[in-house]
């Protein structure tokens, strides 16, 4: 395909010829819906819902909803490129697959159907701490590794080694998450699946987590679920601490959770490279500001020392687009792919990639842009 938005040809001859349908949603605003039929209540319960009463997921809906893009016209191009360099990593769109944990809870491969989902695509795949499969399982050829940072130093340090031994070019720390949020969906279950060692793959593959433990995994789950939970918990991690990752870390570092302006400039005069802009979805803290409401102040304050990235709440490619004209340079998708993955494993994760894809391209086209670096402040306003 020369443009990422000929898929949606591709979708109608198929229907006009051959009869064929998609069996998943093109609307992937819809994907969830859809998903809710073959998820489990529990899986429903952990990857859907958001802390509190969802106060802070639905501000991040809404505060998308509140800017429209401005589309010009007769200033179009009949081949985009969507093309860009993130913090050293070459890319053929603006996207990357956001950290997601626990992926086994929607289908059984879990990480490895979506990290080779992104791989078709050539897009960049990013492998969660507490994913249910080991970080060296990941043959992607563009992976970047997101760490939540543990209590046990030597941990950490093995975990960081073993990423960069496996090829993951760039390190994502996510600071919002020092423990669970309050997420009334799991807890009127009282599900939390890492209790019962799921997500905990690269904790359990690890040796200096096994050094610790007085008896193999295996004849003792129940020990390395209860030494894992004394080391997730860092509630009380500082700036100070990070100082570990840059003496331990040769790439670049990427802080995930930022939405004060305030803890941006502090990422700059720490050096760090990059930064996502996000409140990881809604799950943390219930009442929060939307991600993109945060975006356009942390961009203007940082966007020439730093890399700004952008994730919680999209779910279009015209939400991407307007994340992109807000200052991101890239965005992250994460639910909608859990969703896909539960519909159809690496398939379902692949259409909606594809699909995502092309109405961000066509979304670029019919507004009169030839790539996403054309997009600024102008392209959108606040309704």
């Amino acid at each position: 395909m020369a443009n990422f938005g000929d898929f949606q040809l591709q979708i109608y001859l198929q229907g006009m010829l051959q009869g064929t349908k998609p069996e998943i949603t093109t609307d992937l605003a819809r994907l969830e819906s859809q998903a809710a039929g073959t998820l489990t209540a529990e899986a429903m319960g952990y990857i859907v819902p958001s802390a509190g009463n969802g106060a802070t997921a639905r501000a991040n809906l809404a505060a998308f909803d509140r800017w429209r893009l401005v589309p010009r016209m007769l200033r179009g191009s009949a081949e985009r490129d969507l093309s860009c360099t993130i913090l050293g990593t070459a890319m053929p769109a603006p996207v990357l697959i956001a950290p997601i944990g626990v992926q086994t809870l929607a289908h059984p491969e879990g990480e490895l159907a979506t990290s080779r989902a992104a791989d078709t695509l050539g897009l960049t795949y990013t492998h969660s701490t507490q994913a249910s499969h080991a970080l060296e399982q990941i043959e992607a050829k563009s992976k970047w590794y997101q760490l939540y940072f543990p209590t046990d130093r030597d941990v950490c340090l093995s975990l960081l080694q073993r990423a960069k031994a496996s090829g993951y070019g760039v390190l994502v720390v996510t600071l919002d998450t020092g423990t669970i949020g309050w997420r009334p969906a799991d807890l009127d279950r009282g599900f939390l699946p890492f209790l019962k060692g799921e997500g905990l793959a690269n904790y359990f593959s690890d040796p200096a987590f096994q050094s610790k433990l007085d008896k193999p995994i295996s004849e003792d789950p129940g020990a390395a679920v209860m030494l894992w939970a004394q080391m997730f918990p860092n509630v009380g991690l500082s700036w100070d601490d990070l100082g570990f990752l840059r003496d331990n870390w040769d790439g670049p570092i990427v802080l995930k959770g930022i939405t004060a302006v305030e803890d941006a400039k502090l990422a700059a005069e720490h050096g760090f490279e990059g930064l996502v802009v996000s409140n990881h979805g809604g799950r943390q803290v219930d009442g929060a500001i939307a991600a993109l409401d945060a975006l356009p102040a942390i961009a203007d304050a940082v966007g020439e020392q730093m890399t700004v990235l952008f994730d919680s709440g999209v779910r279009t490619g015209a939400d991407a687009a307007k994340a992109l004209a807000l200052g991101a340079k890239a965005v992250l998708l994460g639910r909608p792919l859990m969703y896909g993955l539960a519909l159809a494993g690496q398939a379902g994760v692949e259409h909606v990639l594809r699909s995502f894809l092309a109405e961000l391209d066509l979304t670029l086209a019919l507004s009169g842009y030839a790539n996403h670096r054309e997009l600024n402040r102008d392209s959108v306003v606040r309704a």
